[in-house]
């Protein structure tokens, strides 16, 4: 395992994604840290409004990191200065020891695309990225960490692997990286590769933490829902991560949601997989 110094916020191994369908579940739970969709949290003259369950986890000792979805980074359009201080805001209320984002653009000439488009991997693409990048860190207290996507295209103009473009993105921006292993399993298997060496040439010291979700077979395409169970080859990837480096894991789900005692047994799973204290005996042991 790698033991070198990381310099990331200390979490707890497991997570869950909070969402308020979900959010008495999560109380009978004592997860490692959870992560809300920023965009999901009222603001009110520029202050976020969280559910009081959120707020609650937080004064019982659980991270809780706002995660956006409409920041643009990878645009070539400048982030929006509202969007970056709504950012700010919620990890102000929640006590945040990071906040997230993607490493996609919504947006183009004032369209919204509703999904996370990928960037092309081009020099040009990184330009954007790091201006939008330090833009956003100049306004924010705590560090700013960005998530590989799923990508439902390939850009005929990209000149640079995933693995080198992540690599320079770290090392040009100092910024930290949420790893979905779930989306590396989705682009390897549906561009013909093999997830594991797609993994392998990821660069994971600046990780702080890793999405762990569930999708959907189709014919030709698999398709990273987050509505169904993390497959066996998805767990699997967890296992590799961790005997690399000692990050924490977060289970993403976004719909059809299952009985508590099946994702007890699903996070359980995530626990094994990364080699850690099941969460379900945790919460028995802590959670009073």
């Amino acid at each position: 395992m790698n033991t070198a110094v990381r310099t990331v916020p200390a979490l707890g191994d497991v997570g869950l994604g909070w969402r308020s369908e979900i959010a008495g579940v999560i109380a009978d739970l004592r997860p490692g840290f959870c992560e809300v969709i920023a965009e999901s949290i009222p603001i009110r003259r520029r202050t976020a409004r969280p559910d009081p369950a959120l707020t609650e986890l937080v004064a019982r000792g659980v991270p809780v990191i706002p995660h956006g979805v409409a920041l643009s980074l990878g645009g070539a359009e400048p982030v929006q200065a509202a969007r970056v201080r709504r950012l700010a805001a919620c990890a102000e209320a929640l006590d945040a020891p990071l906040v997230s984002e993607h490493i996609a653009f919504v947006r183009a000439g004032g369209i919204e695309a509703g999904h996370l488009l990928p960037v092309p991997r081009t020099r040009e693409a990184l330009d954007a990225l790091a201006r939008n990048i330090a833009r956003t860190r100049a306004e924010l207290a705590v560090p700013l960490a960005v998530e590989n996507v799923a990508s439902f295209l390939e850009w005929p103009e990209s000149d640079l692997t995933e693995s080198e473009f992540l690599t320079e993105l770290v090392e040009r921006c100092g910024v930290l990286l949420v790893l979905d292993v779930a989306n590396v399993y989705a682009n390897a298997r549906n561009r013909g590769r093999d997830p594991h060496r797609e993994l392998a040439r990821l660069p994971v010291e600046q990780v702080a933490y890793s999405h762990v979700a569930g999708g959907h077979a189709g014919d030709d395409f698999y398709h990273d829902t987050h509505t169904a169970r993390t497959p066996r080859e998805v767990l699997d990837l967890v296992t590799a991560l961790r005997e690399r480096v000692d990050v924490p894991f977060m289970l993403e789900r976004d719909g059809r949601y299952p009985p508590a005692v099946e994702l007890f047994d699903e996070l359980d799973q995530i626990a094994e997989a990364a080699g850690v204290q099941p969460i379900t005996m945790r919460a028995r042991e802590v959670w009073t």
